[in-house]
């Protein structure tokens, strides 16, 4: 993998938060997630908690609420959906504002709205703070499976080359006067994407021959990782472990 290749919700930056190794990074993401999602959505204060130590970390990682607003709009078909909720759901119902809506409704809204939200807000931080190259090092400091990160490479670099081949095909199609305005012009569109998905597993046998003959046999080779400063795990264990205990409270106090 190219270590010049950046996705886009990558910002670069000098905080703490971006100096921190990526398998920690990782790591605090899963466990604060696992801890938001395992807490009772009826403790409203817990989740309440969550954000302010999320909103503290996004201060510190230099993630303006705009551009984490930006970032959230992914979730707006989610909350279209949360929204009807309390409209179809069953009884009991409460009337609001001349409308029944149903209790059980309004919790399952509120429960899909505030874990959703709070779990992109992480990997919102995440993304701003970790580029590909150092997500993909910090899944093998991790442990996974060198296929895995392997395949999640690959996918990464090449899903911008065939988008890049996709854009240059429309642009060549419009230039010679392709203009599909209705669905019965959608047959060159098709031709296309075949044109595409063969030039893709062509290049694939190009690329797999290459590394070949270069000695791959299957498994790429191990990056040295540098050792991981016992203070970002200590940090990292105590982030996550307030989490699990405001998360252990809320089941608690139910």
């Amino acid at each position: 993998m190219s270590a010049g290749h950046v996705h886009a919700l990558y910002r670069h930056g000098h905080t703490p938060i971006h100096g921190m190794a990526p398998q920690v990074k990782i790591a605090i993401s899963f466990g604060a997630l696992v801890a938001i999602v395992s807490t009772p959505r009826e403790a409203m204060w817990a989740f309440a908690i969550y954000g302010v130590g999320i909103a503290i970390v996004a201060a510190v990682a230099g993630v303006t609420p705009g551009y984490a607003l930006r970032r959230l709009s992914v979730e707006v078909p989610f909350l279209i959906l949360a929204a009807m909720l309390p409209i179809f759901g069953g009884s009991p119902t409460v009337e609001i504002l001349g409308v029944d809506l149903s209790i059980a409704g309004m919790w399952d809204a509120w429960n899909i709205v505030a874990k959703a939200t709070l779990g992109l807000l992480i990997a919102t931080i995440l993304g701003a703070t970790t580029d590909v190259t150092q997500l993909l090092s910090g899944l093998d400091g991790l442990r996974m499976p060198t296929v895995v990160t392997a395949i999640a490479g690959f996918m990464v670099r090449y899903l911008d080359v065939i988008s890049g081949d996709w854009t240059r095909m429309r642009i060549a199609m419009a230039s010679r006067g392709h203009d599909p305005r209705w669905f019965t012009q959608i047959g060159p569109y098709a031709r296309t994407v075949g044109v595409v998905f063969l030039r893709t597993y062509e290049r694939g046998e190009r690329i797999y021959l290459a590394m070949a003959s270069r000695g791959y046999a299957g498994r790429m080779p191990e990056a040295t990782q540098p050792a991981t400063p016992a203070i970002q795990w200590i940090v990292g264990i105590g982030f996550v472990g307030a989490f699990w205990l405001v998360a252990t409270t809320a089941w608690w106090l139910r």
